[in-house]
């Protein structure tokens, strides 16, 4: 049993797709497919189920996919143990974060790590709070920020930056740069899905002001900031983003400020406590943790 071909399975696992496996070990498409076919064919069963678009498990592969993920782990920190060079950190780290955190402190942590690790290659997925917590649950990546605190013993937390929420609206919309919450309803919306932090603390607060989610005048629903931020600077609406957010896109956008809303946000880095992190995730992890 070769260890790239468990690295295989493992990786089209996380990202239930051969295409997307390839990317993030930096092989090609056929080379996945080879290791993985290699493996199945050793084991003598199959291991995952190639029928539908997206790739998912047989009951063959879960049972062998929670070993096969403790094993790349322990043959990293077995050749880590050995190396008298500390600093000879190397490896895939993949990463799970929100959309704030890939967008604004993200980005200076990764490079930050880089310049101490040169061996060290990211692949990062975007996407919501809840889709990171799933995804780290699930193994798909070992080390995932989000705009929330989870309330879970399964994981551990580092809190790592705060911010507030804002409103972003076009230039061409005549607001004042304090508005009321009773203001901010009336305007079409531009959202992002339901499994976002930023859009669950909102909604939350205008509730609690005796409003109805329900009404508010929803104009698009978007999976990306970058989206959200360039249909605002076009009028097709307002939005609710991170002030840091907000302030690195230049002054393509009215920053507005909610004066019945100041919440603060936390931002948080999580890893499950149940798994040995790989060598480079721990040295990741304990990077950020000595700056925050």
């Amino acid at each position: 049993m070769d260890f790239k071909q468990i690295e295989a399975f493992v990786n089209v696992v996380r990202y239930k797709s051969f295409s997307k496996a390839a990317d993030a070990t930096f092989f090609t498409q056929p080379t996945i497919s080879t290791h993985i076919r290699n493996l199945e064919k050793e084991l003598g069963v199959k291991l995952l189920d190639r029928k539908s678009r997206v790739v998912e498990m047989t009951p063959q592969g879960t049972k062998f996919y929670k070993y096969a993920v403790e094993m790349i782990n322990a043959r990293a920190q077995a050749f880590d143990a050995l190396d008298n060079d500390s600093d000879n950190i190397k490896g895939i780290l993949e990463i799970q974060a929100s959309s704030i955190p890939s967008v604004t402190f993200l980005p200076d942590l990764l490079a930050g790590f880089r310049r101490e690790h040169s061996g060290i290659q990211y692949y990062v997925y975007s996407s919501d709070t809840q889709t990171v917590v799933d995804n780290i649950i699930e193994r798909r990546g070992e080390i995932g920020f989000i705009g929330e605190e989870v309330q879970s013993n399964a994981f551990e937390l580092t809190k790592v930056a705060s911010d507030k929420a804002v409103l972003i609206a076009p230039v061409s919309y005549d607001l004042n740069d304090k508005i009321t919450m009773a203001e901010a309803v009336t305007y079409p919306f531009i959202w992002r899905e339901t499994g976002s932090a930023t859009r669950k603390s909102f909604e939350a607060a205008a509730v609690a002001l005796g409003y109805d989610k329900e009404t508010f005048d929803v104009a698009a629903l978007f999976n990306d900031m970058d989206s959200i931020i360039r249909s605002v600077e076009a009028g097709l609406g307002v939005a609710i983003v991170s002030e840091k957010v907000a302030t690195s896109f230049g002054g393509n956008v009215h920053i507005v400020e909610i004066e019945d809303y100041s919440e603060e946000r936390s931002f948080f880095m999580i890893s499950l406590r149940s798994i040995s992190l790989s060598p480079a995730a721990e040295a990741f992890s304990e990077y950020v943790k000595s700056r925050v």
